[in-house]
């Protein structure tokens, strides 16, 4: 492969990595840090370790030619008046559009604070690329039905649960009149929850590459293994609890709430590390593997529907990550865990128990949702708990619009880049494409 090419390849890589640790990742930790449960130092080595563990030693080592099957890469070549191997340095100029188009977008959304989807953005981008590479029949467009769905389902699912879950913690511990007693009661069925929804999360979202070959895990035994893991955590818990509430309830009551805000700290560090753990392992190679699918056709001369993602590129995945949380990831976390509403660590706990279960529940019914999205809804449901007031609705407003402006500005961005390197890189890909295939 040409030197120059894969240098190319991999800044693009790095540059699309940087920025899905500055705006995914961010994500993940807002709970965290807007509890106060973590500053954004400790969020950033927090997150960096999660992820990069979750990115490159369970990460997916196969990813889908073209992402989430938006485009039909057979479409390219049936379009007539192709010369050999054109189709192949169309895909790679496409593909490398797509990822350098959805990184711009992820970077302004960045610079500006909004949460937006990574997946979206990548998603958007190469319809734009197929759109005009293929014609518009080449898109698939109930695949964009569903992926235009997720904007209502995800967020609204998410803020629904959160909505629930806080109400009954404030029910029962919050608002008891006395919420240290009220703690030791309730806090671990709450653990129980969240860690059956963690595990479960954690196995099927975050472990599902390496457990294709273990035939002995089926979904009893999943179940089973969750079910031991939360009532060890229950039990712990308790003896947590206990220890540090048992005879604070003469104490006044604004220090029994401060009390038990403490003891959720814990829950809501280990709830956040494991979003972070299951999105490094599950996002961030499909995120990054339209530069898999760029190596590929260079390297094979051929285009596959489904190709290798070589561990380098879940290195860079998960080295890029860790450098774009660190350096920019603040933003992000700024506006979900601080702008939105005011969150504490059992809000945090509710929003990231709603957000994990939601997408977990969604992924199981093959329904796409964007986990930015669902949290981002969670924390607004456990505002929306505390009244229309609990939320800032400008923030809201904002977040929304950006929302519904990811895809068409990814695919606007590709357009213009496709047909720059269309017009530009053609010839020369495409005698890149026919070497390798003699190779």
């Amino acid at each position: 492969m040409d030197i120059l090419i894969l240098a190319l390849m991999v800044l693009l890589g790095l540059y699309m990595a940087w920025n899905i640790g500055a705006n995914d990742v961010a994500n993940s930790m807002a709970d965290a840090v807007g509890s106060g449960a973590l500053s954004v130092k400790q969020a950033v080595i927090a997150a960096g370790i999660c992820e990069f563990a979750g990115a490159v030693l369970v990460g997916s080592h196969v990813t889908d030619t073209i992402r989430k099957g938006i485009v039909d890469p057979s479409a390219l070549a049936s379009m007539p008046g192709m010369l050999e191997g054109e189709p192949a340095a169309l895909m790679v100029i496409g593909m490398s559009a797509a990822l350098l188009s959805a990184a711009i977008w992820l970077n302004f959304a960045t610079w500006t604070g909004m949460p937006v989807s990574t997946t979206h953005s990548i998603v958007g981008a190469i319809a734009g690329f197929g759109i005009v590479a293929a014609g518009i029949g080449s898109v698939n467009w109930g695949k964009m039905g569903q992926i235009v769905a997720s904007w209502f389902i995800s967020p609204f699912a998410g803020g629904l649960m959160a909505f629930i879950i806080f109400k009954i913690i404030s029910r029962l511990i919050l608002g008891h009149h006395k919420p240290a007693r009220a703690a030791i009661k309730i806090t671990p069925y709450i653990v129980f929850f969240l860690a059956m929804v963690v595990t479960l999360a954690t196995i099927y979202k975050g472990l599902k590459h390496v457990l294709k070959g273990l035939d002995w895990l089926t979904d009893t035994h999943t179940l089973l293994f969750a079910f031991v893991i939360s009532v060890i955590s229950t039990i712990i818990s308790r003896l947590h609890v206990v220890k540090k509430l048992a005879g604070k309830e003469t104490l006044p009551l604004a220090q029994q709430l401060e009390l038990v805000e403490e003891v959720y700290v814990p829950l809501v560090i280990i709830s956040s590390c494991a979003v972070a753990f299951a999105h490094g392992a599950n996002d961030v190679a499909n995120s990054v593997g339209p530069l898999a699918a760029v190596a590929n056709i260079l390297k094979t001369g051929t285009v596959e529907m489904k190709v290798p993602v070589p561990l380098w590129i879940l290195v860079l995945g998960g080295c890029g990550i860790v450098l774009g949380l660190s350096t920019y990831g603040y933003r992000v976390m700024a506006t979900v865990g601080t702008k939105i509403t005011e969150i504490t660590p059992t809000r945090g706990v509710a929003a990231d128990i709603a957000a994990t279960a939601t997408v977990l529940i969604c992924t199981r019914m093959k329904l796409p949702v964007s986990t930015t999205h669902t949290l981002v809804g969670a924390i607004m449901g456990i505002g929306l708990a505390r009244g229309l007031a609990g939320i800032d609705s400008r923030i809201a407003k904002k977040i929304f619009k950006s929302w519904l402006i990811t895809v068409p500005a990814a695919a606007i961005v590709c357009i213009i880049l496709f047909l720059l390197g269309r017009a530009y890189l053609l010839d020369y890909v495409r005698e890149l494409v026919l070497a390798a295939r003699v190779g």
